[in-house]
This record gives structure tokens, sequence and C-alpha cells, in this order.
């Protein structure tokens, strides 16, 4: 069952034992989640304490809230359960009613809708979902700013900071919504604004190495201000690891939408900082230019990277397939021996997430279950992009 690209998705190749390890994992996943799907019902899951999903969906939304019925959308495109796409119609309708909050809105419209309407639209012609995922599209368009070429993020204030000039990494996994917009409607519009969003990233939010700033603040000319620390070590240059794997598979998905070669060689020097600072340990920590101790993974960053290696790998010519896929199997496989649980006892998979360097707190993230079953379904060879 395809959502995205017509029968035209390459499946890689991999080492037979890595086939038969990959087989084995994903039969995991589903048995796993053909029991946890039922038992969350009636739940929007953020995190979980004890193995036990909490439920994030009272007013007002979280960010993240696209995550579990865009997994069940993922689930039901490679299987075809009905027990997935129930649960992901289910879920994706509690969210829908914040697009008559517009204040509330800000750029994770795409989060929100892309994964869940959208690809809703996409697997079944839904004429309800494809309605939705064009009026999140049109919200997220509305945040464009021509002083700057970029997505306005966030409105109101970010700790002491406005957020009127204010564009960070994690937009670049926004921009398909817009991309799939232009597919559905015909209207390059979309696509443009993208497009000038991704340009201005890539100029403004990826260093020369190839690490990333999180936040770019510009003022109302749209002239560049400054960087701000963000979620990673509190320093202006940090390196935030999930800001550095939204880079990687943000900018890939922009060079699979467009074709544009620039995304893709940005996505690679993302791509080569990010390896180059995982040692042996293959799982990131929290921020690559933190204090060595505490030791803070994230393991939302590893599944987020393993996906846009994956990316990369089907992007490039033949011998330089290899240093990516290996690279996203390293992490997947060091993900699935140290932090998952494919067990139905527990709701979550994988354990070792970190929302913020501040926070000091390792916990189970929904957003990294998400990307964990993602890169595994891409593995697997199905015919699906979520994005």
């Amino acid at each position: 069952m395809a959502i995205s690209n017509g029968g035209q998705y390459e499946k890689l190749t991999l080492p037979e034992s890595v086939e038969k390890w990959v087989n084995d994992v994903w039969r995991g996943i589903d048995a796993k989640l053909s029991c946890v799907a039922p038992r969350v019902r009636g739940k929007i899951p953020y995190s979980a304490k004890d193995g036990v999903f909490d439920d994030k969906s009272a007013w007002p939304l979280v960010w993240t809230n696209g995550f579990w019925p865009g997994m069940m959308w993922l689930m039901y495109a490679a299987t075809g359960k009905k027990l997935y796409a129930d649960c992901a119609l289910e879920a994706q309708s509690a969210t829908e009613k914040a697009l008559k909050h517009y204040e509330y809105l800000s750029h994770d419209v795409g989060f929100l809708f892309d994964i869940t309407n959208c690809a809703h639209y996409r697997l079944t012609g839904d004429e309800h979902s494809k309605q939705i995922a064009l009026l999140a599209a049109n919200t997220l368009a509305g945040r464009f700013k021509l002083a700057g070429n970029y997505i306005r993020s966030w409105d109101g204030k970010w700790k002491e900071y406005e957020t009127n000039g204010i564009s960070i990494i994690d937009c670049m996994m926004n921009l398909p919504l817009l991309y799939r917009a232009s597919e559905i409607t015909n209207d390059r519009r979309y696509r443009d604004i993208a497009k000038a969003h991704a340009d201005t990233a890539m100029q403004y939010h990826v260093r020369a190495d190839g690490s990333v700033n999180h936040i770019i603040e510009f003022d109302d000319e749209g002239e560049y201000l400054r960087s701000l620390p963000g979620q990673g070590y509190g320093i202006m240059e940090n390196a935030w690891s999930r800001g550095q794997a939204w880079g990687i598979y943000g900018f890939i998905l922009s060079y699979i939408h467009t074709k544009e070669q620039r995304y893709l060689d940005t996505a690679k020097r993302i791509a080569h900082y990010f390896v180059a600072n995982l040692y042996d340990e293959c799982i990131p920590v929290s921020d690559f230019r933190a204090p060595d101790k505490p030791v803070l993974y994230d393991t939302s960053a590893a599944a987020i990277a393993a996906c846009g290696l994956i990316e990369i790998a089907r992007a490039v010519p033949k011998l330089e397939k290899k240093m990516y896929l290996t690279w996203a199997i390293k992490i997947l496989k060091e993900l699935t021996n140290r932090f998952a649980s494919l067990e139905d006892n527990k709701d979550n998979i994988l354990e070792g997430g970190c929302e913020m360097y501040d926070s000091m707190v390792q916990l189970p993230l929904i957003y990294a279950d998400f990307y964990y079953v993602e890169a595994f379904s891409k593995l697997m060879g199905f015919d699906i992009l979520m994005w």
C-alpha cells in the first residue's frame, strides 16, 4: 500500500544478516503495536511513566499530537490492518479542532497534519482530510515573512526573547506539508515558500562545519540579528543533537520533493558532522558540545537522524550509499539493543529521550517511537514516505 511515490520508492539492498534482523524487528514492532493500539484508544500520548502512555488530547494541544496518529497511519500503510486506521482516525479527529484556534497555532502545523490528515488523504482519497491538510498548509504559508524569506516559528515570548523574528531548524520538517499542498492543488506558491525558507535555513541555520543553529533571530526588516541557545547546552555555538537530526532529515526531504542538489549537499554536510560526533557510541548525547557530564542521551535525535541517513543513502550515487546506510543501521541496532522494548507490557518502544539539555531528564518520547518505526519501515522497503 503506497502513500507517496507511486511504486518508485527504492528498496535498499541490505546484507542478508541485516535483512533478517530488520524483518525480525519489524515483526516485533507490528506485534507490539497491535496490542498497544487498542489500549491507547482515547489518548494522544506524549511520554510514558512506568510503561504507560500519558494523554495530551485535552486542550491546548501539544506540537507532538500528530505522532501517535501518524504512527498508526504508517502501520496501516505497511500492513493494511483496519485497527491502525481506526486508531489514527480517532486520534487525528481530536487534533483537528486546533485549526479553529488560529492564535494557538505555530509552524508545527506540519508535525500535526502532514503525517495525519495529509497521509490519510494520500492513502484513501478522503476529501475531509484533504481539506484539513490544505487548511493547515495555508496556515503554515501564512506565517511566511517576505522580509527575510523565512517562516516565523512561534508567537509571543520564548524565555526572555520576543519571537516576532524567530526561525528554528525544526521547521525544515514542516516544509513537506507545503510541498504536498503544491502537489494536491497544482499551485506552486506553497512550494516556493517552502524553498525560500529552506534556502534561508541553509544560509543561517547551517554552519560551515555542518553543525546547526537551533534558533535564529531576524529584525523587522529581515536582517539577521543573532543565533540563540535554544534547547541545547546554554551557549550560542552549541550543537543540539536533535537540531542536527532535524537538519539531516529536513534537508533531504526538501531534496526529495524538489530534486534541488543544494538540499542534498546540505543534508550530507550535516550528516557528516552528526556521525563524526557519535564516536563509538552510535547514540547521540543531547548536545555534542556539552560537558562530558552529565551524560544525557537523546534517542529521538538518533531515530530522526537514522531516517534522514536512509533517505540520503537512497539519493546518492551507488558508490556513496554504503556509508550513510551503514551508519543508519548502526544507530538502529544500538537503539534496539540498549533502549527499545518490543514487549507488549509497555506502551512505549524507546527510552532515553531528552526534550532539552536544561531539563537533565531522560524519558520516553512519542516522536522517538514514531521515527524508530519509520526508519524500520524504510529498511523494509515499503513504498511509504510519510512527509
